[in-house]
């Protein structure tokens, strides 16, 4: 006899066994001896490879049976191709099928053989409609932000949906999530991957998977994961036909906007995960083995300002011997470019004297705080700044207004109560005093952020003067190794075009000694995307023979306090 059921779930129910006893009656009724039971727990009838069924055809090719019990066709393979090749199989090997739930294929009746195929048609089809709402169902449950995985990140656990806990979510798992964290913080920090795999197994934390050693690709996913900030993706990829005669389908990306998030506990921040992406990202671009030292500054650092894609270094021989070096685009070769068409017209950049400029006007620049602030200063004449005093005083009003409304809700309560007004016109003037309510709880809200971000732009300037003044002390020291390895920390990209520079800039601030953390610069949960301290506050140079000067003012505090200490 043979007997099979799709998924664990199943066994454990007991559907294997009714089939089992089923098929020992029939077989009982039929008078035939059992010499074997193969049983497969757990295993789609959508494959061939399963270990009951193995056994089986084993057994039948040795001539150990006879007859084959089974309880349906659909058992045997949900696929009627495969149906046909075990029956087949078992026909050459002179071996009978009977099935308790239609006629058996050996009483050479056409009728009976028809009825056979057909149930494997219909099996087929039932398989493909299971299918296809089991897939509709996960996708409107991840819509819905239910976790449909049954896979969770390390340092989470997923909790299966039940009456008790709602729909299935993660928790946070607090042992890994600590390894987590000291994970992100020493790749921020600058640790490579491979010594931060190192401190782990001799720290003697399991991996992901139970094993006492961390691998380098395992290191790299956990980093890339976005569960850590509190998203996690469904539906990223898609079956799709496999060209290769071993594989029948294979996995392929979707398109990133088809992509599902669902929310997550986040356990890191967004600070600290794009500080670690951007270390991953640095070290592939100012790799030993790519830089120069003292040569090339703005190596990985310029873009040519018609194309927008960034520019190779090469060394040209002048017309008297000596050797000029060159930042020259990309698509000046036509196949790069994508045609001789859109080859890019503009000319190769001589190196030492873009370097010697941008190193020139970025000294300008970071030595001098009012330079920076010149841009900010410019726009308070058109968008006054309000006055800290006059927001305090403000929110004190509407926060007395706010406490009005309450009151004069619980009166009207109390109103009602005493039978001196009917409900209908307890509800109207009680909807007039939630609106009103809401309302001036709207104007509170945005009076405070306000509030936050005046505060959070005067300690800005107070850090960019402290970051001047800290600069100014070392920056006419530095050799051209150090002074590469400034240009790469501030500057984000230098766009070229023609006579024309223009340099972005990121200015890593960090606080005095002497200062306390500040809080969270947006007043915000931290599980929102944090407000950037950059050029939308109009933080722009007003120098004219310099150019347009942007600067992206970036927290990146650790990075330059470990280059300052370098330096002494």
């Amino acid at each position: 006899m043979y007997a099979r059921v799709s998924t664990e779930a199943q066994a454990d129910r007991g559907t294997i066994g009714s089939q089992l006893a089923l098929l020992h009656e029939r077989i009982a009724a039929a008078g035939d001896e059992l010499v074997g039971e193969y049983v497969d727990d757990g295993h789609s009838g959508a494959r061939l490879d399963r270990p009951g069924l193995d056994a089986l055809r084993d057994a039948a090719e040795a001539g150990l049976i006879e007859r084959v019990w089974c309880l349906s066709p659909d058992r045997l393979a949900r696929a009627y191709a495969y149906q046909v090749l075990v029956l087949d199989e078992l026909d050459r090997f002179g071996v009978s099928v009977a099935f308790t739930d239609s006629p058996g294929l050996a009483t050479d009746d056409p009728q009976a053989t028809l009825l056979t195929q057909v149930q494997g048609v219909i099996a087929e089809y039932e398989k493909a409609k299971i299918a296809e709402r089991y897939r509709r169902g996960k996708l409107f449950r991840a819509r819905a932000g239910e976790i449909v995985t049954w896979k969770a990140s390390y340092g989470y656990r997923r909790v299966p949906r039940s009456a008790a806990t709602g729909q299935a979510h993660h928790e946070v798992y607090e042992p890994e999530a600590a390894v987590v964290r000291r994970i992100f913080t020493d790749r921020a920090a600058g640790i490579t991957v491979r010594e931060i795999c190192r401190r782990l197994n001799a720290d003697a934390i399991p991996s992901p998977t139970g094993k006492p050693t961390w691998g380098h690709s395992t290191l790299c996913r956990l980093l890339r994961n976005e569960a850590y900030i509190g998203r996690v993706y469904y539906n990223r990829t898609e079956s799709v036909p496999d060209r290769r005669p071993t594989r029948r389908t294979r996995q392929v990306w979707r398109d990133r906007d088809e992509w599902i998030p669902i929310d997550c506990p986040r356990i890191v921040s967004d600070e600290l995960f794009q500080a670690a992406a951007r270390v991953a990202t640095d070290n592939s671009k100012w790799s030993p083995r790519r830089a120069i030292p003292g040569q090339w500054l703005l190596k990985g650092l310029v873009k040519c300002g018609v194309c927008g894609v960034g520019t190779n270094c090469h060394k040209m021989r002048g017309r008297n011997g000596t050797w000029h070096r060159y930042y020259h685009c990309r698509n000046h070769d036509p196949i790069r470019a994508g045609g001789e068409a859109r080859r890019c017209p503009e000319r190769n950049i001589r190196a030492d004297a873009l370097d010697a400029f941008v190193f020139d006007h970025i000294r300008a620049a970071i030595t001098h705080p009012d330079q920076l602030l010149a841009g900010e200063q410019a726009v308070t004449l058109t968008t006054p700044i309000p006055d800290d005093e006059l927001l305090a005083a403000e929110l004190g009003r509407l926060d007395r207004k706010i406490d009005a409304a309450d009151a004069e809700r619980r009166r009207l309560v109390d109103l009602y109560q005493g039978g001196f007004i009917e409900l209908p016109e307890m509800q109207r003037r009680a909807t007039e005093v939630t609106a009103r309510r809401k309302e001036l709880q709207h104007k509170r809200t945005s009076l405070a952020d306000e509030r936050t971000d005046l505060a959070r732009d005067n300690q800005l300037r107070r850090r960019v003067h402290d970051f001047a003044a800290r600069i100014h002390a070392v920056i006419d020291t530095l050799d051209d190794t150090q002074k590469q390895q400034l240009l790469r920390l501030l500057i984000e990209d230098v766009r070229v075009t023609g006579w024309h520079v223009q340099i972005r800039l990121r200015i890593a601030l960090d606080p005095p000694p002497d200062s306390t953390s500040p809080p969270h610069p947006t007043g915000k949960p931290s599980s929102q995307q944090p407000r950037p301290v950059s050029s939308q506050n109009g933080l722009r140079s007003v120098s004219g023979h310099l150019g347009p000067l942007l600067l992206d003012v970036d927290l990146i505090a650790e990075t330059v306090i470990a280059f300052w200490k370098s330096l002494r």
